[in-house]
């Protein structure tokens, strides 16, 4: 159960930071809404993992980075923003330190 709500933690977060960027820099006032159930979701969401006993270090270490790659990536995706190879080895790079943050712990 803590892992999905981990999952949802960090949907909540990408697509809270996605609409912000859909925005335009919240000129288009529809997202807005979005933008602020998506925020609070995903804070409410991490701070019940936390709650439910997940280390501090685990649980916002999987959440920022996982958040960054799937950012970085549907940024790309939805809004053709830049995506070079070094940031392509970055989100590789993201995806070792999680693994080894989870399997460490």
């Amino acid at each position: 159960m803590i892992w999905l709500l981990l999952v949802l933690a960090i949907a909540s977060e990408v697509t809270a930071t996605l609409s912000l960027r859909a925005s335009e820099g919240l000129r288009r006032r529809r997202w807005i809404p979005v933008i602020v159930v998506g925020y609070l979701a995903a804070f409410s969401l991490l701070g019940t993992i936390l709650a439910m006993g997940m280390p501090v270090g685990v649980a916002y270490g999987i959440w920022a980075a996982a958040g960054v790659a799937i950012t970085a990536v549907m940024g790309r995706i939805l809004f053709q923003d830049h995506f070079s190879a070094m940031m392509a080895a970055g989100v590789a790079l993201i995806a070792v330190g999680v693994a080894l943050i989870e399997f460490g712990h």
